[in-house]
């Protein structure tokens, strides 16, 4: 991994720490939340404390379309279909709508696209199918904002057709009779929400139209009841969470989650070994996340969706059986890691000069479809380089795309627009469709707009570190005002502090060949405190007497046991960071792309 580069944020002004005591926010959270650009302590407590989800559905343009056209095929007993993505996010949002659908008495089915055969989003053969199937109004959610020609023909085949998606708009919005997208310029909802947020505000709006007019058939149904799945499609699809809304849909759905309402969600928390009222965001990131992704990469989103729609704990459970005896969703995920991890390698053997490299890009016909984007984002981590990654076919090559704060790489796509099939995606992730006889053009473009871009810019991950503590400083109650952040991702980083001049008392590597790294650190004569650093373990030999730190602060159980714990990010020898104030006062103005 390439070296990072620490950067200190300044203190917070005293006048600011003054005003946040007068809101009753400790002066340490206080300092996190201005690290993080909260600079109103207003908006600061707002941001912490408020609950509500009052935010009205009716907001999002063609909402009204939306609802009366959905009402009207409940009431002819019209058959629909909810087209989703095969992402967690994609299935959670498909998961959602049909729980909302049915509950109002619909007539729904849910169709999502095979990954290798049909690739991602709507496709004309599927709309096709579906129209003479007997559907009448398709639904599409987490997809189709910019798949006009497929809407068109799904409209030439007699459907109507509602899009719900949050990715970037392309240069025409989709002829569909209702499109509910917060990327639009003229729709007044909130534009960071994921796609499971916006079916949600279309469920929000569904629900409070049966209310008004029919309150007697009301489905037997809360909204706190799917926001399980709103906080899980949230954390995975990596969405803003300094955006108020987004962290309130979280902050509810894992208290839901760790209610355990949900029988898949139950079923599924087992197999990741997660405990009911322990589960944080980092564990749907981490943990169900990556398992509902799994079925759709490598086998079939139905898995999952039939996980989460299931109403019975035995039913749940029956589904994970299908699976290998409740094994398979984590025996998937193990296979979509052997083949990350082979793609990725060879991949790392044709990249040789990243220092002179602007964008990655690679391909071949043994590259499973379902991992080029796990792998593309490990490559951009690894060089810090936007990375795009394709599995060849016979005439089309489908690819992900994995981009780095300082590319937007699907304004770079809409620049290539000529060369490709389809394309869309968000600023650090996308994907594409291209005939294979664009592909050595592509990448050329490509290349050429992201060295333009780079110009005199030294390209260098970043750590960014919250505050400088002595050990006498880590205790539980810190750890307390640490977890008020929560729930942490993207935008919203878990805290980092860093402490300097550690006395290594003991150190050893742990784990699968010896990739993690265990230490123990002294104090003054206090009890030691230990850390852990996940791929740290080359340390191990060369580990110098005292060290600097940059590191998260938890508290660790074993056995019972709770202890104060250092989970390191990164390490140097004692004196080797050395502050830069003009990084420190470009912080505040960066910290907004964090």
């Amino acid at each position: 991994m390439m070296q990072k580069e620490w950067i200190l944020a300044p203190q917070a002004p005293e006048s600011y720490f003054g005003q946040c005591e007068d809101k009753k926010i400790d002066p340490i959270l206080a300092q996190l939340l201005y690290n993080r650009g909260f600079e109103d302590p207003e908006e600061t407590r707002r941001f912490l404390y408020e609950k509500d989800l009052r935010e009205d559905p009716y907001d999002m343009k063609d909402m009204d379309k939306a609802v009366e056209r959905i009402n009207s095929a409940i009431a002819k007993r019209e058959p629909m279909v909810v087209y989703g993505d095969f992402d967690a996010d994609g299935v959670t949002a498909a998961t959602l709508m049909t729980q909302v659908l049915t509950a109002l008495g619909a007539e729904v089915a849910v169709y999502f696209p095979d990954r290798i055969k049909e690739g991602y989003g709507l496709n004309t053969p599927a709309l096709q199918d579906l129209a003479k199937w007997g559907a009448k109004l398709v639904i599409t959610v987490d997809c189709g904002i910019r798949s006009v020609d497929e809407v068109d023909a799904g409209l030439q085949a007699g459907l109507d057709m509602i899009i719900t998606d949050h990715h970037s708009i392309g240069p025409e919005i989709p002829p569909a009779l209702a499109v509910i997208n917060p990327q639009q310029a003229d729709c007044k909802g909130n534009p960071n929400l994921a796609g499971v947020g916006v079916a949600f505000m279309l469920a929000k709006g569904l629900l409070r139209h049966r209310w008004q007019t029919d309150r007697a058939s009301y489905p037997d149904m809360r909204l706190s009841d799917l926001l399980d799945l709103v906080a899980i499609g949230t954390v995975a699809d990596v969405v803003p969470l300094n955006d108020s809304l987004n962290r309130r849909l979280v902050k509810h759905g894992l208290n839901t989650i760790n209610e355990m309402r949900r029988p898949g969600i139950k079923a599924l928390a087992a197999i990741a070994g997660l405990k009911p009222g322990q589960i944080k965001a980092v564990n749907i990131g981490f943990g169900l996340g990556p398992r509902i992704n799994a079925a759709g990469r490598l086998d079939d989103a139905r898995i999952a969706y039939n996980l989460l729609i299931a109403t019975s704990i035995d039913e749940a459970m029956s589904f994970a059986q299908k699976l290998d005896q409740a094994q398979e969703l984590h025996r998937i995920n193990s296979k979509r890691q052997k083949l990350t991890h082979q793609a990725e390698i060879a991949i790392r053997d044709q990249v040789k000069d990243t220092e002179n490299l602007s964008l990655i890009f690679a391909g071949d016909e043994s590259f499973h479809p379902g991992i080029v984007g796990l792998v593309a984002g490990r490559l951009a981590e690894r060089y810090y380089r936007p990375a795009v990654v394709f599995q060849r076919g016979g005439e089309q090559s489908r690819a992900s795309c994995r981009s780095i704060p300082e590319f937007h790489i699907t304004h770079a796509l809409d620049e290539c627009a000529d060369l490709l099939v389809r394309h869309g995606g968000h600023a650090m992730a996308a994907g594409f469709t291209v005939n294979n006889c664009n592909i050595k053009a592509l990448r050329e473009k490509l290349q050429q707009i992201a060295a333009e871009s780079f110009i005199g810019q030294n390209l260098q991950p970043t750590l960014r570190i919250d505050q400088e503590l002595a050990l006498d400083d880590l205790n539980e109650d810190l750890v307390d005002f640490v977890d008020d952040l929560e729930p942490t991702g993207q935008k919203n980083p878990a805290a980092v502090f860093m402490s300097r001049g550690l006395n290594v008392l003991a150190c050893r590597t742990v784990g699968k060949d010896n990739k993690h790294l265990k230490i123990k650190f002294g104090h003054n004569d206090k009890t030691p405190i230990d850390a852990i650093g996940f791929n740290l373990g080359a340390w191990a030999k060369q580990m110098p007497s005292s060290i600097d730190a940059a590191y998260h602060l938890e508290m660790n159980e074993w056995n019972g046991r709770r202890s104060l714990q250092m989970r390191l990010l990164d390490i140097r020898a004692a004196g080797a960071f050395q502050l830069d104030r003009n990084q420190q006062e470009a912080y505040i103005v960066r910290a907004a792309d964090v």
